[in-house]
């Protein structure tokens, strides 16, 4: 997978915004993301938390990354 592409299972608009901008950020925090995005605090954690559970996003020390996965 390139950098920059969104796995499939990635299906919500807002999913891949998400999942794409920590790609190409590599680790943000929550308020990073918010203000990069214009999301609502409340829209992000939907999001992050969808992406932590299908095992795409990992929460870290310094916010949200995504996580690499073998090709």
């Amino acid at each position: 997978m390139s950098q920059r592409q969104i796995p499939n299972e990635v299906a919500s608009a807002r999913g891949k915004l998400v999942y794409l901008y920590l790609r190409t950020e590599g680790t943000a925090s929550l308020s990073d993301i918010q203000a990069a995005l214009g999301l609502s605090q409340l829209t992000l954690l939907t999001v992050l938390r969808s992406l932590r559970e299908t095992g795409h996003v990992r929460r870290t020390t310094e916010g949200f990354a995504t996580v690499s996965r073998p090709a």
